[in-house]
């Protein structure tokens, strides 16, 4: 009972650990305001409950089947790397290059429902927040399971319950993103999401250079 307890502390810690730092990187604050500029509140706190729901989602799914995924797909986890820092580095560089001018008028109406769902997953939830960074974590610490029997529900639990842990962080941390952008001020916030834009791009770079590094190591060497 005592080794199973610690097993379980030991899993879930793993999840939250891991992930936690990535998925609440503080570069997504002015990302979040700048894609969200002219919403009212309410539109704000649906994105932030809608993102929180959507990373909860991918999070879950890429712990506990993301491996089962891309060997049903024949996907080595270097390709996604690959594939995700490319897209991360091309949202990141659209960010980095949009006009400064850009106007920020409250908007007549506010975004429907269906618009709010599709801004929320892509590219708000996906690459901005659970990205193929942690995507990528996600997956290895999936595929770090105890050997033991009970290794599957302890997978499970720990899995579920880390990932309510870090979607409520989400939740939080795009919940009251507009009071801090409003403490910061204009011109702090727009040298922020320069800042965190160009951060964004070099993210993306490593992340690809991790997948570029991975596959090359995995190339056969056979001596002359």
């Amino acid at each position: 009972m005592r080794d199973t307890i610690v097993e379980l502390v030991r899993s879930l810690l793993l999840v939250v650990g891991a992930l936690f730092p990535i998925v609440n990187s503080p570069e997504n604050i002015p990302v979040f305001l700048d894609m969200t500029s002219g919403f009212p509140a309410e539109s704000r706190e649906i994105l932030a409950r809608k993102i929180a729901v959507d990373g909860f989602a991918l999070l879950v799914v890429s712990v506990m089947i993301g491996t089962h995924i891309l060997a049903f797909f024949g996907i080595s986890l270097p390709v996604v790397q690959i594939g995700g820092g490319l897209i991360l580095v091309a949202a990141g560089w659209q960010l980095l290059n949009q006009a400064d001018d850009k106007p920020s008028a409250p908007r007549l109406t506010p975004p429907t429902s269906s618009a709010l769902s599709r801004l929320a997953f892509y590219p708000l939830t996906m690459p901005f927040t659970v990205g193929p960074g942690s995507i990528s974590v996600a997956i290895a610490v999936g595929a770090n399971r105890s050997p033991r029997s009970e290794g599957t529900w302890i997978l499970l639990s720990t899995a579920v319950l880390g990932c309510v842990i870090l979607a409520l962080s989400i939740y939080l941390l795009y919940r009251f993103a507009e009071p801090l952008g409003r403490v910061l001020g204009d011109t702090a916030m727009s040298i922020i999401i320069r800042l965190s834009s160009f951060i964004l791009v070099c993210i993306g770079v490593q992340i690809v250079w991790n997948g570029v590094s991975a596959l090359l190591q995995s190339i056969p060497v056979h001596p002359g």
